[in-house]
């Protein structure tokens, strides 16, 4: 991709990192991974390190404050019927939800594939302080792109990282999926 695009490489990552971050319908695009291999492309001098940082650190900022906003917007007018899925008590739990915990959940979902995606959409939906949700939403884009994009160029330059790259991806993937799995085999052995 790098060779055949060049300078819109970076277009291209920062239209990713926003479509997995902006969009509720793209949650299967590539995050953490993306960003490693970015990181790691850096290292090799294919890529300016620090120009990905500020763009994609753009990109997911921007892509979450307009999950948020489509969540306030349309979160309100889904939750007025009592659809199956969708029932006014489940609006009312995340609005509480976000009141007592929306802050380390913004920064935390970051860190998680899918839940990433959903964090900002639930939080415009349940009426998070937006001034609240845009510090903790900078602060977690920020350390969630320096973490990936600097991780992959210092560990990118690493001979096994290199000949294992693949692995190392895939093992990045596994990671980020961990914590969703792990919660849901706690509930369903807890029968819930």
């Amino acid at each position: 991709m790098i060779e055949h695009y060049g300078v819109f490489t970076y277009v291209i990552l920062l239209l990713v990192i926003f479509c997995e971050t902006g969009l509720v319908v793209t949650p299967f695009l590539p995050g953490d991974s993306l960003l490693f291999a970015a990181g790691a492309f850096a290292a090799q001098g294919v890529l300016n390190p620090h120009l990905l940082f500020i763009l994609l650190t753009l990109a997911a900022v921007i892509g979450d404050t307009v999950n948020y906003a489509v969540g306030a917007f349309f979160g309100p007018r889904v939750f007025r019927e009592n659809v199956r899925f969708l029932k006014r008590e489940y609006l009312l739990r995340a609005e509480a939800f976000y009141e007592k915990h929306g802050g380390k959940t913004i920064i935390l979902a970051r860190f998680i594939p899918i839940v990433r995606t959903f964090a900002p959409f639930v939080a415009g939906v349940g009426k998070m302080h937006y001034l609240r949700f845009l510090s903790y939403n900078v602060f977690g884009g920020t350390l969630w792109v320096a973490l990936f994009i600097y991780g992959g160029y210092f560990f990118g330059t690493i001979p096994i990282v290199q000949e294992n790259f693949e692995w190392v991806i895939l093992g990045i993937i596994a990671i980020s999926l961990l914590p969703p799995v792990l919660e849901w085999m706690k509930h369903r052995r807890s029968g819930k």
